[in-house]
């Protein structure tokens, strides 16, 4: 079996997971150890370092998140299906300003596409340190 390959930032490779096509899951933690996951839509690139996440209504996650900096997130490349486990750690909330700005219009995009358009709204794009990345591995399926 081949080995997972660790990482401690994003690489061209994993790009294409970051522009919406698939939905991501995070993975969080509350204080007590409680643990929460749940999909969300956009995983946003950047830099090597960082990433971004789409705050919209996702109140659980986000008391974790205060509470416990730490979380997990699971991006898939849209071409491949290759995905890779991230673990983040949250840094600020940004409300304004060019990340912001271009997360609420990709936002708007992937809504539309889903006939879901008007209906989302970004509150904040949480910005998170890349701490590490496991490249997972993907065994074929057998006929």
């Amino acid at each position: 079996m081949p080995e997972k390959k660790l990482f401690n930032m994003i690489t061209e490779e994993m790009k294409p997971c970051l522009q919406g096509m698939f939905p991501s899951t995070i993975i969080t933690c509350a204080k007590d150890g409680t643990p929460n996951a749940t999909v969300i839509s956009q995983v946003y690139y950047v830099d090597e370092l960082h990433v971004a996440l789409s705050f919209q209504f996702f109140s659980k996650t986000i008391k974790n998140v205060r509470e416990n900096p730490l979380a997990s997130v699971t991006i898939i490349h849209p071409n491949t299906c290759q995905n890779w486990t991230l673990d983040i750690e949250y840094i600020r909330s940004e409300t304004e300003g060019p990340v912001f700005d271009t997360m609420d219009m990709q936002l708007e995009a992937i809504a539309s596409m889903t006939g879901m358009s008007g209906i989302f709204k970004l509150k904040a794009a949480d910005i998170y340190r890349v701490k590490s990345v496991l490249k997972n591995v993907c065994v074929p399926l057998r006929s």
